[in-house]
């Protein structure tokens, strides 16, 4: 690897774009250009490759097809799955985490401000996992958890969430984006009845996801117009882009055990390197129930935005915000109980299928030499 070449250990905000799905997408952005929704020979080609599509998401997450509703991406199926479930669901009680994502975040404070709800914030352990011994007594309407937390990678206990949902009369949704293609999720096994997806996440194309939604569970639309999706999600299919993530989800459903073998020996590799060459290194990232390319690390007494932007050839991310010159710990560690001064440090490292160990050295020493400067 030339010095100039950048190491990408970030993963967690975006996936390059696997080669099959550009290959897969290109005749869908020239020559098979129809509308899915027209009667045409093209309308009925691109409606093929929106099935076929449709099936190969599901199957990633033991679905059924027709619970499967494409959008735009995360946020947006996180929206749907919140606000769209809020409207028909009583009573107006929401329980969550401490922990979870600004598009889970965002729409429960919509439901709350505009109509009224109660939304109640589980705290989370000193391994970023949520704590259900919190769980609110009475009934609830709607419960939304992340499936595995995209900062720290903690895997959190949504089965057992779900089921205490379910006790209280509620409706589940999961935050998978940050977990589907790097982790088995089987919806049965979750017991979930809505649960979203970002194609970016997996080795697709930004600006498309998915939404599952289980047979029966009452869903409003967010958006109206005309009748795509089931009704649920109005607007005419992106093609091109819904079949990137129909190839991406069964690319990573080949990979799926491979790549996860393969990442966490790198991960733990990274992580043994660090430790032993930085003094009160702290491991924010579990050991156990961790997704397998995900590591966060503090460093007391350090910035760690100032550390990456002094590192060469690096690229991650902070656990940190930074507004006006102020720089703000991440909240998900806050919660943990780290103190602020170690928030502050928060470098988070996530791998990739394209992470080899020649990379892991080269950013291990990276850092190293990062701290030691600093």
């Amino acid at each position: 690897m030339s010095d100039h070449t950048d190491v990408y250990l970030d993963h967690n905000a975006t996936t390059p774009i696997a080669r099959e799905v550009a290959d897969a997408m290109w005749p869908y952005l020239t020559e098979h250009f129809g509308n899915p929704s027209s009667a045409s020979s093209q309308g009925r080609t691109a409606r093929a490759a929106v099935d076929l599509a449709r099936e190969q998401v599901a199957q990633l997450i033991a679905a059924h097809p027709d619970e499967v509703v494409f959008t735009s991406g995360g946020t947006e199926s996180n929206n749907l799955a919140i606000r769209g479930s809020a409207a028909v669901a009583t009573p107006h009680v929401a329980v969550t985490s401490q922990i979870e994502h600004p598009a889970t975040v965002e729409p429960l404070a919509h439901i709350a401000t505009q109509h009224g709800w109660a939304v109640h914030e589980l705290p989370v352990d000193t391994e970023c996992r949520v704590r259900l011994d919190e769980f609110p007594s009475g009934r609830v309407g709607l419960g939304t958890l992340i499936l595995a937390h995209n900062e720290t990678g903690a895997i959190q206990p949504v089965a057992e969430f779900a089921a205490r949902v379910h006790s209280a009369g509620g409706v589940v949704n999961a935050d998978a984006a940050q977990s589907v293609g790097k982790i088995p999720v089987a919806v049965d096994d979750l017991d979930v009845d809505l649960l979203s997806i970002a194609g970016h996440k997996l080795y697709g194309p930004k600006g498309v996801g998915a939404l599952y939604v289980r047979r029966g569970t009452g869903l409003t639309p967010v958006m109206r117009g005309g009748g795509q999706e089931g009704g649920i999600r109005p607007g005419t299919e992106d093609v091109a882009s819904i079949v990137g993530l129909g190839t991406a989800a069964e690319l990573a459903a080949g990979l799926l055990v491979s790549e996860a073998d393969r990442q966490s020996d790198l991960r733990d590799l990274l992580w043994d390197r660090l430790a032993a060459a930085v003094a009160g290194l702290v491991r924010v990232s579990p050991v156990e129930g961790c997704l397998p390319n995900t590591l966060m690390v503090a460093v007391p007494g350090r910035l760690g935005a100032q550390l990456l932007e002094s590192m060469s050839g690096l690229s991650a991310s902070t656990g940190s915000a930074c507004h006006a010159g102020t720089h703000t710990p991440s909240a998900a560690l806050l919660a943990m109980g780290i103190d602020h001064a170690t928030a502050l440090g928060a470098l988070r490292l996530t791998l990739g299928r394209g992470t080899t160990r020649d990379e892991i050295d080269h950013a291990a020493a990276a850092i190293v030499e990062a701290v030691r400067a600093s």
